[in-house]
């Protein structure tokens, strides 16, 4: 059978998705969607390459690229390209954007694309290969990552742009204004809770998170927050869990193993009180594991990187049945899903 027009886009697309990612990052690292945003109108690949202090031959390059990929948009004046950005870009884009996903971006340029390449050893060991990825003895990414300031600033701003798009997605599939105590159980920052408290702002909510991580968060806290949002140190797998009403595990279960998971769902619910609850934020598989895609690309992150991996709403059903949760529901997100339980 002769290949199609569309399998044979499909096949170029796959073969060059890397490329993708490095062209959409290196825009954004070079200010073009920035630049972009500030001037409110079309430029040149001239004036770009001149304020932005690159070759005007290497920059014109990289705007049509991206004008092909649809993150901008050009005008043809005078036999010449004038660019401005979409509206993806002025959104997710550009650094300055309050939903920006600059820092994600980074994150999958200069970590998962190089982690990238040990993904046939992993499939090969079905194990992780942070150990490689590091070049290191520890086998923990978490403190492979807390070992440097950069790249804990840089996993952790990686983590915090998906809330500013999919947050109170999340946060608005239960109706959650019963729970006046909240905890935010590994939740790194305070971009998930400002998502939170905005939607319910007479709940108060504790941050519970490893000491380093409660120290940067703290740093980007805004003042006017504080009453509502607090930071707590501890180590939720070995050490007493806050009072709550309300457990958040915002992407923490895709990162272990069955057993894991199961004790420290066993851990919360015996720190709640009848009536109380958890709420677990990952990409839930179709039952029959056909996709979504989101769910298949976190999965491969997760071989590479961890223990985990993802799972379909039956699979949480046990692991929350296990633990004592009761009346588990399933609501489905754009990116994120929700999956509700009470004791």
């Amino acid at each position: 059978m002769d290949c199609t027009e569309e399998m044979i886009q499909i096949l170029f697309q796959h073969q060059h998705g890397f490329l993708i990612t490095k062209i959409m990052s290196t825009a954004c690292e070079l200010g073009v969607f920035d630049l972009l945003l500030e001037s409110g109108g079309l430029l040149s690949s001239a004036e770009i390459a001149e304020r932005l202090g690159t070759s005007h031959m290497g920059m014109q390059r990289l705007l049509e690229a991206c004008v092909g990929l649809k993150l901008l948009r050009m005008e043809r004046k005078d036999n010449e390209g004038f660019y401005g950005n979409t509206q993806l870009a002025n959104l997710c884009l550009a650094k300055s954007s309050s939903r920006s996903q600059y820092q994600y971006t980074r994150l999958c340029s200069e970590f998962i694309y190089t982690s990238s390449q040990y993904l046939t050893k992993a499939v090969r060991e079905g194990k992780h290969q942070v150990q490689l990825m590091f070049d290191t003895s520890e086998k923990d990414i978490y403190k492979n990552f807390s070992s440097s300031k950069e790249d804990i600033e840089r996993f952790q701003g990686g983590m915090e742009d998906a809330w500013s798009l999919y947050g109170q997605d999340v946060i608005c599939a239960f109706d959650l204004s019963s729970f006046n105590r909240v905890c935010d159980v590994g939740g790194g920052s305070d971009a998930f809770a400002k998502q939170y408290i905005s939607l319910y702002p007479n709940s108060t909510l504790t941050i519970f998170d490893l000491p380093d991580v409660v120290e940067r968060a703290k740093k980007h806290t805004v003042p006017s927050e504080e009453h509502q949002i607090t930071f707590q140190s501890g180590d939720f797998l070995n050490d007493p869990i806050p009072e709550a009403d309300l457990y958040i595990l915002a992407r923490i279960l895709h990162n272990r193993d069955d057993e894991n998971c199961v004790a420290l769902l066993t851990k919360l619910h015996k720190a709640c009180k009848p009536g109380g609850g958890v709420l677990v934020v990952e990409t839930v598989l179709n039952e029959d594991r056909s996709g979504p895609l989101v769910a298949h690309i976190y999965s491969i992150i997760m071989l590479l990187c961890l223990d985990g991996k993802e799972r379909t709403v039956s699979e949480y059903n046990a692991l929350l049945g296990a633990a004592g949760f009761k009346d588990v529901q399933y609501k489905k997100g754009r990116v994120y899903d929700a999956v509700y339980g009470r004791k």
